[in-house]
Parts: C-alpha cells; sequence; structure tokens
C-alpha cells in the first residue's frame, strides 16, 4: 500500500474528559515527530476551538511527562457542534453550520489531517468532516466503553476502578448503621461500569439499563437478606437504570450540546422509594465526575498509548477515515461511518451477568 502524503496533523479532544486521552496525544505527538518528521498542532477545547480557530503547535516537549496525568492538556468541549453551532442573529439564537470556516482554519495552517479523539458524539462531526474531502482518524474514547465497534475504550478501566473503590468504601459505612447503600454511576444509556464495578465490589444488587428493574423484586430481596442477619445492603446502579415499564431519570437537558440530556438521580429516588416499602434505612451517594478524574490506570495508559499510535500507523500507510478498535484482542480499525451515531450495549446474555447471578447478585427481576 501506498505510503500517504501527510503534511501537517492536527489532534483534538472532544466530549467528556476521561483518563488516558494524554497518553493518546503524547503517542501521537512523539510517533510523528520521532518516526515520520510531520508537523503536529493543538486544538484546544475540542470543536470548539477548531470553530474558534485556537490551534497551535504541539511539539516533542509539550507532551513530555503527561502520560499519567489525567484530563487532556487540550481541554475539551461537549456542547459545541460545528454542523449545528448556535450564533445569535439579532435578538434570535439559531443554528449554523460553521464547518466550511474550521476547515479554512485547518488549511491556512496547511493542516491535512485531524486526529480525533472522543466518544460518538465526536465521530458523529469525524465522520461529517471526512465526508468534506479533510483526511480524518478517530480514537476511541469514553468512560461508559459504549462506543460501537470496539471491544474496550480506554477511561473505562479507570472509571471502573475508582467506582470499585467507592463501593469498597462504602461496605464498612452500610454494615456500621445496618443500612442500604445505593451507589450511583454513569455509563449514559449502557450498563458497563455498573455491572464490572459492581461485580468487582461485590454489590448485592445492580441495576443496567439493559435489564428493566421491579422494584419488589428489590425490596424483597434486600428484606430477605436482612431476615438472615446480613443488615445491609449494596446496590449499583447505572444512571441509565429504569423500572419495567418505566423512563430513565433525567437531571438536566442542554439545548447546545451534541448529546443534550444528562442522565441522573436515579439512586436517590430508588433510595426514597425502597425505604418507604422496607421500612429500612436506606442511602444514596451519586458518584458523578468523580468517576472521570485521577491518574489513569496502567491499563489505560497502554491501550491509550497503543491506539495514539496504531492511529499513526494507520495514517502513514494510507488508511483513512477510520476508527480504531481493539477486537478480540488485536488493534484494528472500522471506517467511520459505521460507528457514528451508535451505542454498544451490555448483551443480556453477558458472560459477567450469568456469573454474578451464580453468586447471588440481583438484578431486580
Amino acid at each position: 500500500m501506498a505510503k500517504a502524503k501527510i503534511k501537517k496533523i492536527a489532534v483534538m479532544t472532544g466530549g467528556g474528559d476521561c483518563p488516558g486521552l494524554n497518553a493518546v496525544i503524547r503517542a501521537v505527538v512523539k510517533t510523528a515527530v520521532n518516526y515520520h518528521g510531520l508537523e503536529v498542532w493543538g486544538i484546544e477545547d475540542g470543536y470548539l476551538g477548531l470553530i474558534e480557530d485556537r490551534i497551535h503547535p504541539l511539539g516533542y516537549n509539550d507532551v513530555s511527562g503527561i502520560l499519567t496525568v489525567g484530563g487532556t492538556i487540550l481541554g475539551s468541549s461537549n456542547t459545541s457542534n460545528p454542523f449545528t453551532y448556535p450564533i445569535m442573529l439579532g435578538k434570535k439564537q439559531v443554528q449554523k453550520d460553521v464547518s466550511e470556516q474550521c476547515l479554512v482554519n485547518l488549511s491556512k495552517r496547511g493542516i491535512d489531517t485531524m486526529i480525533c479523539i472522543g466518544g460518538d458524539g465526536t465521530m458523529v462531526s469525524a465522520a461529517a468532516f471526512a465526508k468534506k474531502g479533510l483526511t480524518i482518524m478517530g480514537v476511541p474514547k469514553t468512560i461508559d466503553n459504549d462506543l460501537w465497534g470496539t471491544d474496550i475504550t480506554f477511561g473505562f478501566n479507570t472509571a471502573m476502578t475508582t467506582a470499585t473503590e467507592a463501593i469498597d468504601k462504602l461496605h464498612t459505612t452500610a454494615s456500621s448503621h445496618h443500612r442500604v447503600m445505593l451507589v450511583e454511576v454513569m455509563g449514559r444509556y449502557a450498563g458497563w461500569i455498573a455491572l464490572y464495578a459492581g461485580v468487582a465490589g461485590g454489590a448485592d444488587v445492580i441495576l443496567i439499563p439493559e435489564i428493566p428493574y421491579d422494584m419488589k423484586k428489590i425490596a424483597d430481596y434486600v428484606i430477605a437478606r436482612s431476615k438472615k442477619g446480613r443488615r445491609f445492603s449494596i446496590i449499583c446502579v447505572a444512571e441509565g437504570a429504569k423500572a419495567k415499564g418505566g423512563k430513565m431519570v433525567v437531571a438536566k437537558t442542554f439545548k447546545n450540546s451534541p448529546d443534550p440530556i444528562r442522565l441522573g438521580g436515579i439512586s436517590f429516588l430508588l433510595a426514597d422509594q425502597l425505604a418507604a416499602m422496607t421500612g429500612l434505612s436506606c442511602r444514596a451517594v451519586n458518584l458523578g465526575h468523580i468517576q472521570r478524574g485521577g491518574i489513569p490506570s496502567p491499563y489505560d495508559r497502554t491501550l491509550a498509548t497503543q491506539f495514539g499510535h496504531y492511529a499513526m500507523e494507520l495514517l502513514m500507510n494510507g488508511k483513512i477515515n477510520r476508527l480504531v478498535v481493539m477486537k478480540d484482542g488485536k488493534l484494528n480499525s472500522i471506517p467511520l461511518g459505521q460507528t457514528a451515531g451508535r451505542i454498544k450495549t451490555v448483551p443480556k446474555n453477558h458472560p459477567l451477568i450469568a456469573a454474578a447471578e451464580a453468586v447471588g447478585t440481583s438484578f431486580g427481576i
């Protein structure tokens, strides 16, 4: 395959932050500079920086010492879609396609390739830019592990570990006060964090979006535990969990965001309902953005480094407009358009669900 004639590369981080982003940036820049002699530019604050023309050179020294640093040195934004960007027209706010100006901002610097690190929202816009002729390479990022096409995304392992550690700590206070403790974790419409952290933390009940729960079954389960002398219970609940025939709990909506719905608050609702049904003391804890922060785990650092390096190798070998993925333990890639707008949820026949049920964990059904 012929080598690609790439001149300058821009790299950006879009959507919510997560541990491991800096490891990808580092791998991209060092591979580009060390092995290919390319010039790299950093786009600040995701697509917002591309819209506002905030793009700066990113050299070897700029990425030294960032492997273990959480977040992103470039900044990020999850409220700026170049194809539907809000502007004021007189006193009225309207949405405008500013993607052509974004292309101008890149071309005036001689940038012909963009590496987009992000989740499904970021990839939707990346695929749209690819259709406009810009060379794109996508790198999957989300703590939710819900990006379609890849078995794993970096950031998930660290978030799951953080949630597990929180559940571990809550065991002692739940035991001391004989309470039912509900721990709410992120995940949006997928239950990967809740499932893995719940199993790893020994949660008695795990509630995920893919398996709508029956409130009476949960109440009966914790009462039965109490009668057997197990005077506390831990419930790990995904923010997108919902009752049979019910709806997910929406905390906020943001009109200008590519993903306007923000879930959250299900644990507090469940705590009140469960206390009323059982007479037991129930408390809720929402881990929220704690799951996004901190030092990336060794697994996420190595995965992110592999993704960043592989993204560069694909580009230099003429493979463009693709998303780096990990399938069956091997690095691979798929067409960018395949993953845009799709999410990966937990299958009901997932082996970890079967293992959890075998050791007595309830899924509220």
